[in-house]
């Protein structure tokens, strides 16, 4: 369970000192969220105007990425869905989850299947960079060749599709670059950005780093 320790002995103007460094500390984390998220919904429109071009869809229900091991990624993309948890209460939920799951899944991936859910991502709206840019982004080879980054799936069910795409993108008609996005998270934290953790230990982090700052804020979130 995470626990934040607050020294016994410590005198009222260390204290209030250390205070106004969360304070500081917090507000600079509730700013990142929030740059987060703008880049976010320009990423959407992009998303969008891509898949217009190119026709392409994931196929329905396929959680192939999200099942996929080794998955290795940024704690600061998942800032907003770690703001999204404080705020609806099961960021402590998650984090116990965390602790008590041995796999290295991603620990809001709904394994289960029932009537009212399938499998999937329990919080798509907050998902993170990575989550966002794979089979939409592309990236550029040392021979400066633009390709999709997608799925084997994706590939051997819809090669003419990709292959399309792909030559969209080569001609720059219409793309995502994912390092231009990636560029971007830099800008809001060049050192988080560098950072990379497995998966549901860079979601871990993100949870504690936004629960710590709104706990010394000592305010609901806003």
């Amino acid at each position: 369970m995470f626990k934040i320790v607050v020294p016994n002995q410590i005198s009222n103007h260390s204290f209030a000192y250390i205070c106004v460094l969360f304070y500081e500390a917090f507000m600079n984390v509730l700013s990142k969220v929030r740059a987060i998220e703008r880049m976010y919904r320009d990423l959407e429109k992009d998303v969008q105007k891509f898949r217009n071009h190119s026709k392409i869809n994931c196929v329905a229900n396929c959680v192939k990425c999200c099942t996929t091991s080794r998955i290795e990624t940024t704690a600061l993309e998942f800032y907003p869905l770690a703001y999204h948890l404080y705020k609806t209460g099961k960021a402590e939920e998650i984090l116990e989850k965390i602790e008590q799951d041995s796999s290295s899944l991603c620990p809001v991936f709904n394994t289960l299947s029932t009537e009212e859910s399938r499998p999937g991502c329990m919080f798509y709206e907050q998902r993170g960079l990575i989550c966002r840019l794979f089979g939409d982004g592309y990236s550029v080879d040392k021979y400066g060749v633009k390709r999709l980054t997608t799925c084997r799936i994706l590939k051997d069910e819809f090669p003419a599709m990709i292959e399309n795409a792909n030559k969209i993108i080569q001609n720059n008609t219409v793309g995502i670059k994912s390092s231009d996005y990636y560029s971007k998270l830099q800008a809001i934290d060049f050192n988080e950005a560098h950072r990379l953790y497995p998966i549901k230990e860079a979601i871990r982090i993100a949870i504690e780093t936004i629960v710590t700052n709104f706990y010394y804020k000592g305010n609901k979130a806003m």
